[in-house]
């Protein structure tokens, strides 16, 4: 069941993550006028909320009612996922403690839904006609899906190259569903040819301050599910970032209720070498990430070329000392293989991305004997099984 009490919600304004221009919180929004994407902030003060308050709501990203923008959720039961302990492999790489966060338990199976469900309801809220959004594959069949359940008409661009099932996936929520040649990148720039004058409501990455906020209900069930004890490490698969800047936001935000204090995890932006545009600004000290040419990898949630967040990924992973790192695609395959063998968990490659990188970073004594880390699973591999399913186009 979900908690729904708008009323609680404590938005205050919406604010450019570049050049702080402050915008209405009670009227649609994509990006500022200065291009960059905006942050919703919240009237937020120690002692406003205490963490009692949760104690009796439903374990969804929900309850965190407070902290998220004001409007009936439209819900399918997402966030609440259980972060499981990794005792065996925590062993083996001389860690106290090694939890994997498990989102492919999600609604449509990934992380994507928590995004997607707090867009759609706000979508909802202002009446918006019709959704649009370029995609990988997992965040098309989130905003089907919520699309779907909020009666809102849904359009997903998908590169032709996309395994068939996620094209059948979106069109079975009632979405109509278009192959592009090249990546989200083409996506991106089909979709705004065909959508012009047509008024669809774009709900790309970033274009709009939603899907942050949903995402970043995944720091919020670390620390309560930590008993508000941060871990040393939090390694994320990064594409277009939203998870990773949303749980900075998260901490940041917590620490201002009285909930935790500085102590802030070492996020580690995982990506795969064959799409690693973070990675490469990381390394170069870049503040932004200049676009990856000829992107190629079986993880599609990180085929992203050039994702609109890249400042706030450098800026979220440079500010909590973090770091980041690109991972082949055999050690992808073999990280997602150990967590089905040893763990149980089907990961997605993204998922394996995380654990290969924490071996590296354990190798090289980055990540050191007595940390406390947390990787993520961002979605199931039921999804990637069926290689007869093959590519797109529908």
């Amino acid at each position: 069941m979900t908690v729904s009490d708008p009323a609680a919600s404590l938005l205050d304004h919406l604010e450019c993550s570049r050049c702080r221009t402050s915008y209405p919180a009670d009227e649609i929004a994509g990006l500022c006028r200065c291009g960059a994407p905006l942050l919703a902030r919240y009237r937020l003060e120690a002692g406003k909320v205490r963490q009692s308050a949760l104690r009796d709501r439903p374990f969804t990203m929900w309850r965190y009612r407070e902290v998220l923008p004001p409007a009936e959720p439209v819900s399918l039961g997402e966030g609440g996922t259980p972060l499981l302990p990794l005792f065996a492999m925590a062993g083996e790489l001389g860690l106290q403690e090694l939890w994997i966060k498990e989102e492919g338990c999600n609604p449509t199976g990934s992380f994507k839904a928590r995004g997607l469900a707090l867009a759609v309801t706000m979508a909802k809220r202002f009446g918006v006609k019709a959704l649009a959004i370029p995609s990988a594959g997992n965040a098309g069949s989130a905003l089907a899906a919520y699309g779907a359940a909020a009666g809102i008409p849904v359009h997903v661009y998908l590169p032709q190259d996309t395994p068939r099932l996620f094209f059948e996936e979106a069109r079975a929520f009632g979405a109509r569903v278009e192959a592009v040649a090249g990546t989200i990148r083409d996506c991106a720039a089909a979709m705004k040819k065909d959508g012009e004058g047509r008024g669809w409501f774009d709900v790309s990455t970033l274009k709009e301050p939603y899907r942050i906020e949903g995402k970043k209900t995944m720091g919020y069930e670390i620390a309560e599910q930590l008993e508000w004890r941060l871990p040393d490490w939090i390694l994320y698969p990064t594409g277009g970032g939203t998870g990773l800047i949303g749980m900075v936001k998260a901490f940041d935000e917590m620490e201002a209720l009285g909930w935790i204090g500085p102590h802030r995890p070492r996020m580690v932006a995982v990506q795969a070498q064959g799409c690693a545009p973070i990675v490469r600004a990381f390394d170069e000290g870049k503040e932004s990430a200049v676009p990856w040419e000829g992107a190629s990898t079986r993880a599609w949630g990180l085929r992203v070329p050039s994702p609109l967040g890249d400042r706030l990924i450098l800026n979220g992973v440079r500010a909590t000392r973090g770091t980041a790192v690109a991972v082949s695609e055999g050690e992808m395959e073999e990280g997602a293989s150990r967590l089905v063998r040893s763990a149980g968990i089907l990961a997605c490659p993204e998922g394996g991305a995380t654990l290969a990188a924490l071996r590296r970073l354990c190798g090289e004594a980055t990540i050191r004997p007595g940390d406390r880390v947390v990787i993520f699973n961002t979605g199931t591999g039921l999804k990637y099984l069926d290689s007869a399913a093959g590519p797109g186009p529908g």
